[in-house]
């Protein structure tokens, strides 16, 4: 009879080889499993949650074509994430990057609409004061100016309105803080202009999808 060769000692070449493939492959594991695909899901939902804080914000603006065209690219982040997190219910790290992500792209859809300075603001003015050098310099600078007499608890006063854009309201209360230092005044979005005087203010941006900018009436 033919004889079979010997087998290979287990505690052989043959043994380790296999040991350091098997630990290779279980730190690759552990590297996938805790880093890489909690880091995935924490920039996937950074990302979804800033489109969707700017699709909210579009809504409320009016915005009737940009916001559905956000929430399309939204969703689909979205879904993304929740099938990793689906994928590693075990791995808490996993739930950590869903939070964190969320609460970051919060932040960051807040920052970048405030960066954007879209659509126009009416400023309320009730001065403590004489309005007459601050109305004068509204003016000069380009600022629509409407004055209304009113009476408040302490007698008479005027009451300023002006409609900006937002963009340049940083330039309207510096002036309101320099010429009627602790004027009581409040900003308001406005939804819709229409006709009005704006004087030679920067022009809202445009779009390169014209369409896509079109607010609601």
């Amino acid at each position: 009879m033919q004889q079979r060769p010997p087998p290979v000692a287990a505690s052989g070449r043959g043994w380790y080889g296999v040991t350091a493939v098997m630990q290779t492959h279980l730190d690759s594991s552990l590297w996938w499993s805790w880093l890489l695909v909690p880091a995935l899901i924490f920039l996937a939902r950074i990302l979804d949650q800033t489109v969707g804080t700017l699709r909210l914000i579009f809504v409320a603006k009016g915005y009737r074509h940009l916001a559905p065209a956000l929430g399309f690219f939204e969703v689909i982040i979205w879904l993304m994430a929740v099938t990793q997190v689906f994928r590693h219910l075990t791995n808490p790290v996993a739930y950590i990057a869903y939070g964190a992500g969320f609460a970051t792209g919060n932040y960051l859809g807040i920052r970048i609409e405030e960066w954007l300075s879209l659509g126009d603001a009416v400023v309320r003015i009730i001065p403590r004061r004489s309005v007459t050098e601050l109305i004068a310099c509204l003016r000069k600078e380009g600022f629509g100016v409407t004055v209304v007499d009113a009476e408040g608890a302490s007698g008479k006063v005027q009451i300023v309105f002006t409609i900006v854009r937002r963009k340049t309201l940083p330039a309207v209360v510096e002036l309101i803080n320099h010429h009627n230092p602790h004027a009581f005044f409040t900003i308001e979005d406005v939804r819709a202009v229409r006709e009005g005087y704006f004087g030679f203010q920067p022009p809202c941006p445009r779009t390169p999808w014209p369409w896509l900018g079109r607010k609601s009436k």
